[in-house]
């Protein structure tokens, strides 16, 4: 296949001022030589890159592997061809690629006619040969600007949707049990190594990953969170990678992926242990190209992210039973952190408590000035079988229930005993419901998939359903 051909010198340009990019990178495609040479010319001085083609053939070619700002693309190509034809089927393949990448025609055998039809067909504009170049420059300009500004919003509509959520949680950590963690942060948060994050539901390995990222010099760049445990298989690929428009019947527009939106920053993986097996192969090529293509486009672009990963599972097992690519976990795992649940570290459940209460009162304009005495005693002697997370939401309950300015053992709603053997005639729907969740989680040791598929109930489901009881 013919190679497009890239910038070159030409005569008069030695004393032009050097091209800097800022303007844009423009592919032109032309089959005469001294157009092609004209449009550099031209176009270099004002700061633009300027690629070149000299046939359809060769326009493909470059748009599938570079990334342009605007096209300038002649409608005839074969000699004595003056139909336009060869330019309008090209400009319905590049506008099919790309819906938001400006294309401008030109043509020497222009007419009202043949503009019309490249316009409807998805041109930006329409330059006839020999051109005006005040008005060729304006145009290119025009179409960079709203090229760009496009972008910028398709950028902040993802991050609208992600970002809005409350900002990262306090990291409270003083117990023993903690310090290997905290040492773990402390020694891999400055590095760009990937981080698998293990423990129990609600031990907390989110706030974990944030406080990594937050060490980290991409701090200032964005941290992306995906459920991926709770994605079905059919809109998996489009959230992580994105999608182009027609890419499926509802595809109505291009959509950047949590991947692309996490480019230069952090991308938090939850739940890794419970993505499907034919899922897995696409993280793996995308951790070891740096490379990923939306849902529908033939095109890759190159990515520059941390993964941080989380699991409850026990990935080597779930390795040697052939239901997660090994090759895949020596991917993840550069640096392996776990986090103790709570029972493990109860010295830190004071302050958490504490926290909690402060960011709940505040949420719901309560006026409660802390615990009663045997609160903490209460607190103390419970299993936490939700951890951290159980904790969160029973505090969130007392300080909706609390009837004082104290918390009482009351307003927790914690049930100390947990008989083996209970009476489901006293207990309500929501408490039957949350004691056959977790018992199903007991009985397939955390695997989320096969306590769903158990209950009768969706992945996604079941993931609402433990975040409303605490699990």
């Amino acid at each position: 296949m013919p190679t497009p051909a890239k910038p070159h010198d030409v005569p008069g340009a030695a004393s032009a001022q050097p091209a800097d990019n800022r303007a844009g990178r423009v592919l032109a495609a032309d089959d005469q030589p001294d157009v092609l040479e004209a449009l550099h010319l031209l176009l270099r001085p004002q700061g633009y890159r300027v690629d070149t083609a000299k046939s359809p053939a060769e326009v493909r070619e470059a748009l599938a592997s570079d990334f342009y700002d605007a096209l300038l693309i002649d409608l005839n190509y074969t000699r004595d061809t003056t139909s336009g034809q060869e330019g309008l089927d090209l400009l319905s393949q590049i506008v099919a690629l790309d819906s938001t990448l400006p294309v401008i025609v030109m043509t020497a055998w222009g007419n009202v006619e043949l503009a019309v039809e490249a316009m409807r067909r998805g041109a930006r504009d329409f330059i006839q040969k020999p051109w005006e170049n005040e008005r060729l420059l304006a145009v290119l300009r025009t179409q960079v600007e709203l090229r760009r500004a496009l972008q910028r919003a398709e950028r902040l509509a993802a991050e609208n949707r992600l970002f809005q959520a409350e900002g990262r949680p306090e990291f409270i950590a003083t117990a023993p049990a903690m310090q290997p963690v905290l040492e773990a942060i402390a020694r891999v948060g400055p590095s760009d190594a990937n981080v698998l994050i293990t423990g129990e539901h609600g031990s907390g390995k989110e706030v974990v990953a944030q406080t990594l990222h937050a060490l980290s010099a991409r701090a200032s760049r964005p941290l992306v969170a995906v459920n991926t445990g709770a994605l079905a298989e059919g809109v998996f690929e489009s959230e992580l990678f994105g999608h182009v428009k027609g890419a499926f019947t509802d595809a109505r527009a291009d959509r950047i992926g949590r991947f692309e939106l996490a480019d230069g920053g952090t991308i938090f993986l939850d739940e890794i242990g419970n993505v499907p097996v034919r899922q897995q192969a696409k993280l793996l090529r995308v951790l070891e190209t740096g490379e990923i293509e939306r849902l529908g486009s033939s095109r890759s672009r190159r990515i520059d992210v941390r993964v941080i990963s989380a699991t409850n599972s026990d990935l080597q097992a779930a390795c040697d039973a052939g239901q997660f690519r090994e090759d895949l976990l020596f991917r993840l795992n550069t640096v392996e952190i776990h986090v103790p649940p709570l029972r493990e570290r109860r010295e830190d459940i004071p302050a958490l408590g504490l926290h909690f209460l402060q960011r709940y009162a505040t949420r719901y304009r309560r006026e409660i000035e802390g615990f009663d005495n045997s609160v903490l005693q209460v607190m103390a002697q419970y299993s936490w079988p939700g951890n951290v997370r159980e904790l969160e939401h029973t505090l969130e309950r007392a300080v909706l229930m609390c009837r004082g300015r104290e918390i009482q053992p009351a307003d927790l709603g914690l049930n100390l005993q947990r008989p083996q053997a209970q009476n489901l005639e006293e207990l309500s729907l929501e408490a039957v419901e949350a004691l056959l969740i977790r018992k199903a989680l007991q009985r397939f040791q955390g695997n989320v998939s096969q306590a769903a598929e158990a209950l009768g109930l969706s992945r996604g489901a079941l993931y609402r359903r433990m975040e409303k009881y605490g699990l």
